[in-house]
């Protein structure tokens, strides 16, 4: 009997949601930090506030989301998703990376709004993923 492939769509689609979940994580986390930054170390999650780990985190989404939606681009050939993500992506890295220096506020909207594109485009993915990556598989059966 045949061993069962394991079923790279469904690989796509976690990875999609993990990024989805993971941006509003991140918008939350950074819209709600500067009013509980000092709760944080309080309830032991001290770390959250910590800019390596901010950094770390939005590296991990970077990459999550570059990876996931390039894969689902070469699937469905709609630009939508990369379009709304770009710019998100540069407004995490921005935010972490200048707007910290400059001002706390500039910092959380920039992560904030940037975090929420990210999201966004793996929601749009995902939609798109469903919509005409399905069609080509039943048009493509054998």
């Amino acid at each position: 009997m045949a061993k069962a492939s394991p079923n790279p769509q469904g690989v796509w689609h976690f990875a999609d949601r993990l990024g989805a979940m993971a941006s509003f994580l991140c918008a939350i986390h950074c819209a709600l930090l500067p009013f509980v930054l000092t709760l944080l170390p309080l309830l032991g999650l001290g770390f959250l506030a910590e800019h390596g780990f901010e950094r770390g985190f939005v590296l991990f989404a970077c990459m999550l989301a570059l990876t996931s939606l390039i894969g689902g681009y070469r699937r469905h050939r709609r630009p939508l998703p990369l379009t709304l993500a770009l710019p998100g992506l540069m407004l995490l890295v921005s935010g972490v990376t200048f707007a910290l220096d400059i001002s706390i506020v500039l910092h959380s909207v920039m992560v904030t709004c940037g975090g929420l594109m990210v999201a966004s485009a793996h929601f749009v993915n995902l939609r798109l993923d469903r919509r005409f990556c399905r069609v080509h598989r039943v048009q493509h059966a054998h």
